[in-house]
């Protein structure tokens, strides 16, 4: 079995046991939704709400390795706790409390990847939105995969809806704009070729 997905299945199966709700993105979303490429890392929602995070991190410092001496403290400062798995494989923690990142976790569904396990992962139309929300090259390459892959089923109400707000609080509108492009031209039809006339 592919060893990142070893790897989010040992976190999966710590936050099934804790009974907490979550969600992989990132990488391994885009397995499910876009082009797949190669990841090194899994990258989880896990909703912890503002004001417990402390609680949940600690509860995975006892299970998982830190990538770095001050893990709590950075997880507390930035919302991203790095772990790594039993097999070294990175493991990126969003500690999420956002509107977006509560619907997110709920509207998430397991999916049977190749390896023969499920993994919860976000939305098609979530995961366009942390990618547009990142806004890294890599991430537009993504969000042209995910387009590609899933036009005519995405719910695009449902993503501008939930980018707006992400975005002003960003101050990015050039995100949504560059989002519209791509939206365009993903919907336009393939063109044809002329006929050449009939030979004489």
């Amino acid at each position: 079995m592919n060893e990142l997905f070893i790897a989010a299945l040992e976190l999966q199966h710590f936050c099934d046991q804790q009974q907490w709700r979550f969600c992989f993105i990132g990488g391994v979303a885009v397995q499910r939704w876009g082009e797949p490429r190669f990841t090194g890392d899994a990258d989880m929602t896990l909703l912890t709400g503002f004001g417990e995070e402390q609680r949940f991190a600690v509860a995975l410092l006892e299970n998982f390795a830190p990538r770095r001496p001050d893990a709590l403290e950075f997880a507390l400062r930035n919302r991203v706790l790095l772990l790594q798995a039993a097999n070294q494989i990175p493991l990126d923690v969003a500690l999420g409390g956002l509107p977006f990142e509560e619907n997110s976790i709920r509207r998430a569904s397991a999916f049977g990847f190749p390896t023969g396990k499920f993994l919860t992962t976000c939305s098609a139309e979530d995961l366009v939105v942390h990618k547009v929300f990142a806004a890294r090259e890599k991430d537009w390459l993504d969000v042209d995969g995910i387009l590609a892959r899933q036009w005519g089923k995405l719910n695009l109400d449902l993503v501008r809806g939930e980018l707006k707000p992400l975005l002003e609080l960003q101050e990015k509108p050039e995100s949504m704009a560059r989002l519209e492009q791509k939206i365009r031209e993903h919907s336009r039809p393939f063109t044809t070729l002329p006929k050449p006339p009939p030979e004489p």
